[in-house]
């Protein structure tokens, strides 16, 4: 088998570039591949492909381009479950409630109707996110019933993937979550994400700051049996401190950013990435 590691991706973000630098550092050769720009056949394996990280941001993207390439024999990180499973905020959900690992308070509503009512009964602040989607794109605070109304209505005219009402509540915590980078049984560093004091979301790129957080014992056990949930090999975790259920997993992500981890902690997890796919070769 080659021990050239093909590297799948639809977007340069950072963290391919961190992975062409590390493969650079550390001699590990790797084929960088643009999804968007690759036709396959699907009845033979004409690229030759055998180990891909899978890296495309698009969900859509991502598992088809999984399925095919896990159709044709080539091995896939993460693999096609890991990519529908972690995918979607539903799915996850229910994985993790079924293997006990906490997670918030959460409703799924199959119409307007049916949201509000739920809204009704259960009482506001809520959070409702898209089942699919990265970034914290078109999730939202709901603080009342006007602010629902508006919210849910727009999704009405959407594609019938945002008429899945997934509300979740919000959760009493620091003003902060934790990024953990797992990477095989190990978690290789974590962050917390903190608010900027202004938006209740944490992410970074919509003004949150980053520092180091200490993997303890409960953190590393509780993001491993995340990632088995979803039957992950390299997942970020995302988790938030309730001041009810303690350490709850609220996301797993399947092609994970890692940027500010390695700013902030200094670990190179791009190296320790590679170094894990090419194990797998060897």
């Amino acid at each position: 088998m080659t021990s050239i590691i093909t590297v799948l991706y639809d977007t340069i973000r950072l963290e391919e570039k961190l992975l062409i630098e590390a493969a650079k550092k550390n001699d590990i050769q790797i084929e960088m591949v643009d999804c968007k720009k690759l036709f396959i056949n699907l009845n033979e394996n004409t690229h030759g492909f055998q180990t891909v990280l899978q890296r495309c941001v698009s969900y859509y993207r991502n598992t088809h381009s999984t399925a095919t390439l896990e159709g044709l024999g080539a091995r896939v990180i993460n693999c096609l479950n890991t990519g529908l499973l972690a995918g979607n905020k539903l799915f996850t959900h229910m994985l993790l409630q079924k293997a006990g690992v906490a997670t918030p308070e959460a409703t799924i509503a199959f119409s307007k109707e049916s949201a509000m009512e739920s809204l009704e009964k259960t009482g506001y602040p809520k959070i409702i996110k898209p089942t699919v989607g990265s970034w914290g794109r078109m999730v939202s605070k709901l603080n009342d019933r006007d602010s629902a109304e508006g919210i849910i209505e727009s999704r009405e005219s959407m594609h019938p993937a945002y008429q899945m009402y997934f509300l979740e509540e919000f959760v009493q915590r620091p003003p902060r979550d934790i990024r953990a980078i797992v990477i095989g049984d190990k978690v290789s560093a974590a962050i917390y994400r903190n608010t900027d004091g202004v938006n209740w979301k944490t992410n970074t790129h919509l003004g949150g700051s980053a520092e180091t957080c200490e993997v303890s014992n409960e953190l590393e056990d509780i993001c491993i049996k995340a990632k088995n949930t979803v039957q992950g090999e390299i997942v970020g975790v995302d988790l938030m401190e309730s001041s009810e259920k303690g350490l709850v997993v609220h996301e797993i992500n399947n092609t994970t950013e890692f940027r500010n981890v390695v700013r902030v902690t200094g670990v190179d997890i791009p190296a320790q990435m590679l170094d894990y796919v090419k194990s797998l070769v060897d």
